[in-house]
């Protein structure tokens, strides 16, 4: 046998996705509506979840870092029909890391100075979320299952050679973790409010907002997003429905959420949303 003739097209598989979002927005929910979803809790997400979703499983509230690797080795190793892994919140998550590395090091305050300083600690923190990440891939891989990690959203303050310094939505890591569930999943989402800004322009302006939200995970300057699924625009996000759906695969029966006209969507003079 060859080196080429082991060569083939990948299999498709189900996806794995960070969603991120402002408090209140719909993030639990929206994870909930996938596939038989059991949840491992670092934030108690699940008690706030939308009326219109049913109320998912959930392991117990983790306290402790140790706890989160025993659930997903509980997962691997045990028999279950859960389709959907969802981390609730992979920024709790950073705090129980946090905490778990100055605790080892026993003297330092801060990551800064932890593990003998010069970033060793921020790398200790990184490592502790590439862990769940590398066990989110198996269970995908090896339970065929969705892995979704929420995420709290922050601004990031981009500084880029070629253009005017900028914020965007990213999500509340450091930066060395971020990598893990921006660089190294198949969809970043991000859940936001639909405004509008009201007022005359001798007035102060007030930013207005129905409530209607909606789905973002197409690539825009306006926040850290993506997908390989071929959404080039926002799609409308209705609580009780999942405007992925169409999107997974396997393939479910689309539900309420559709993909927003361009005409419909409001654009800027810069191109940002």
């Amino acid at each position: 046998m060859t080196l080429l003739s082991t060569i083939s097209k990948p299999e498709k598989r189900p996806i794995i996705a960070t969603i991120c979002g402002d408090a209140g927005t719909g993030k639990s929910s929206l994870a909930a509506s996938f596939p038989k979803p059991i949840f491992i809790r670092a934030e108690d997400g699940v008690n706030r979840i939308e009326r219109s979703v049913s109320t998912p499983d959930a392991f117990p509230v983790i306290r402790e870092a140790d706890e989160v690797f025993a659930q997903l080795m509980a997962l691997l190793n045990e028999e279950h029909e859960y389709q959907t892994l969802v981390v609730d919140s992979v920024t709790a998550l950073d705090t129980i890391f946090t905490a778990d590395v100055l605790k080892k090091d026993g003297r330092a305050k801060t990551l800064s100075t932890a593990c003998g300083g010069y970033g060793a600690g921020y790398d200790m923190l990184a490592a502790a979320h590439g862990r769940v990440r590398k066990a989110a891939a198996v269970l995908n891989a090896r339970k065929n299952m969705n892995v979704i990690f929420i995420a709290h959203a922050d601004l990031e303050n981009m500084r880029l050679p070629d253009v005017d310094d900028y914020l965007r939505y990213s999500l509340r890591l450091s930066k060395k973790s971020l990598t893990h569930f921006v660089d190294d999943v198949d969809l970043v989402g991000y859940v936001r409010l639909q405004s509008a800004l009201r007022g005359d322009d001798e007035d102060r302006k007030k930013v207005i907002s129905n409530g209607d939200r909606e789905f973002v995970c197409h690539a825009t300057a306006a926040s850290v997003s993506k997908n390989g699924l071929g959404i080039t625009e926002p799609l409308e996000f209705e609580p009780g429905t999942n405007p992925l759906a169409p999107y997974l695969f396997p393939v479910e029966e689309p539900k309420v959420g559709r993909r927003r006209r361009a005409a419909e969507t409001p654009v800027d003079e810069d191109g940002g949303e």
